[in-house]
């Protein structure tokens, strides 16, 4: 149970920071902002492959059950 709020977590962090880029974008003014999307984005991919990584390691320990 622990796993999939964590995974969820995640996904809502995930989510949070590419809508936040997204409002930052369209917000565009100056260069501190521009910035700020490339910041935002960088942690959306390094959310992303954390969590991918996580997935994969708790396949791998059994964590969470695999196909067969």
């Amino acid at each position: 149970m622990l796993t999939k709020i964590l995974i969820l977590l995640t996904l809502a962090l995930i989510l949070a920071s590419l809508f936040s880029a997204l409002a930052m974008l369209y917000k565009n003014d100056d260069s501190s902002k521009r910035k700020r999307v490339v910041q935002a984005l960088t942690v959306r991919i390094s959310l992303s492959i954390g969590l991918f990584v996580a997935l994969l390691a708790s396949i791998y320990f059994g964590v969470i059950p695999g196909r067969g």
